[in-house]
């Protein structure tokens, strides 16, 4: 598999470097489906330059990326376009080994539950082959590097991409088993967004799963594994921190990164849901809102947790499509991430019902984004109202896809415990519904 995935990455630089030197990039870099205040290459600059005259970064409201990454673009801003493009790589490839292992994991289970004769006789055409896991790895590289919203955003210079890598190695890290890498990851990974810190709840489980531990309250293996990966995890997220404050001799990137995300002061518009809602919202109720809309990122980890204790890396695949849908400031490069997981799930096509609906939405979202731009700020024949509603539809697209597959997951489980073929008392069909 290494020759695909060689000619796989070298089709992909390709078609990044030929869209570099193109017209198309200083367009690309001005959409707003593709950067935000958050990671756009124009406020990466310009934090450079005051950096350069001696100035805090962080002294105007236009930089609000981490001081690592801006001392990382001090040293390489000359080669911008190379660094996003190894970063796209370095995602595809860090995919590419966490689901070859992952395969590799489920083809053992499978194969032991077999032996033991846990499945009903009738859901053995539900089972995985080793043929067709074969390719899936490639696949998910693939959709990825290949995805157009993943190349728009490489080639909008989005720092959307670096944040994606170190979440891919933070995945590929914890399905090798390595729970010290992967605490450091997902610290560096909380560090740059926030956000991510609700992947340290299937983490834990991946890791507890792995060593045999159940998760149980009353048991001290439990605890004791729990605040040693709490540890790692905590104790790198003080060092990363620490370390920013050493090079930059203050605080200031605290209400400037993390305040700016919370309390999202910046309405330009974007393919998410805040913009439009807090540019609508009389200002004594912003705060509670603010809160509201907050919690809700972090709120669907407890019951997802609970519901999927069992399937942790199914979990890291919600968690990252959940925290796309609910915050502030998501891009289009954050979508291609959660896709890429989706051949992963290919055994699924079966049990999904809206899947050429969400297709056809999400298309069709991506093509009227920059005619309903053009429409409200060039033309002037429309306004923020038509704008607002192809991003309600697009995450309404969204939505309906991630609870497409969780349902479709939640029923291949069912029918691998009770069988394929059920049946009420009376002997009639029975059908499985999602509550």
């Amino acid at each position: 598999m290494a020759a695909p995935l060689t000619l796989l990455l070298i089709v992909a630089v390709t078609i990044r470097a030929v869209l570099f030197r193109s017209s198309l990039a200083e367009l690309i870099v001005e959409r707003v489906e593709v950067v935000s205040p958050l990671n756009a290459w124009k406020r990466v600059v310009e934090g450079l330059a005051l950096l350069d005259l001696g100035v805090s970064p962080y002294s105007g409201d236009v930089f609000h990326e981490t001081p690592l990454m801006i001392y990382l673009f001090h040293f390489m801003v000359d080669y911008a376009e190379i660094v996003f493009m190894i970063a796209d790589g370095i995602t595809a490839v860090a995919l590419y080994l966490s689901i070859q292992t992952y395969n590799k994991n489920v083809f053992r289970k499978q194969k032991y539950a077999l032996e033991s004769d846990r499945y009903p006789a009738d859901c053995l055409e539900l089972l995985r082959s080793p043929k067709e896991m074969f390719y899936i790895p490639l696949k998910v590289a693939m959709f990825y590097l290949l995805n157009p919203f993943t190349i728009l955003s490489c080639v909008a210079k989005s720092t959307c991409g670096l944040n994606n890598a170190i979440i891919a190695l933070f995945i590929l890290c914890t399905l090798k088993g390595s729970a010290l890498l992967s605490g450091i990851l997902l610290a560096l990974a909380t560090y740059q967004s926030i956000y991510p810190l609700t992947l340290f709840a299937p983490a834990l489980l991946f890791f507890l799963q792995r060593l045999y531990i159940p998760v149980n309250l009353r048991r001290s293996s439990f605890w004791f594994f729990t605040l040693q990966y709490a540890f790692i995890y905590v104790g790198s997220l003080v060092v990363i921190t620490g370390l920013s404050f050493f090079l930059l001799g203050s605080w200031d990137f605290i209400p400037s990164v993390y305040g700016f995300i919370f309390s999202v002061p910046d309405l330009t518009p974007n393919i998410g849901l805040f913009w439009y809602f807090f540019a609508e919202m009389f200002e004594h109720f912003r705060l509670f809102f603010i809160c509201v809309f907050q919690i809700n990122v972090f709120f669907y980890t407890i019951p997802l947790s609970i519901k999927l204790k069992e399937h942790p890396v199914f979990l890291i695949f919600m968690q990252i499509a959940n925290n796309l849908e609910d915050r502030p400031y998501p891009t289009v490069g954050d979508v291609a991430l959660y896709m890429a997981f989706l051949p992963a799930w290919s055994h699924l096509y079966r049990f999904l019902r809206n899947i050429f609906l969400v297709s056809c939405v999400l298309l069709a979202c991506s093509a009227l984004f920059p005619v309903l731009w053009h429409l409200w700020i060039y033309a002037g024949s429309a306004n923020s109202n038509f704008y607002y509603a192809i991003t309600l539809l697009f995450n309404f697209g969204q939505i309906l896809l991630v609870s497409d597959y969780f349902y479709a997951y939640l029923r291949r489980e069912h029918h691998l415990t009770h069988g394929l073929y059920l049946k009420k008392k009376d002997g009639t069909e029975a059908t499985l519904v999602l509550k």
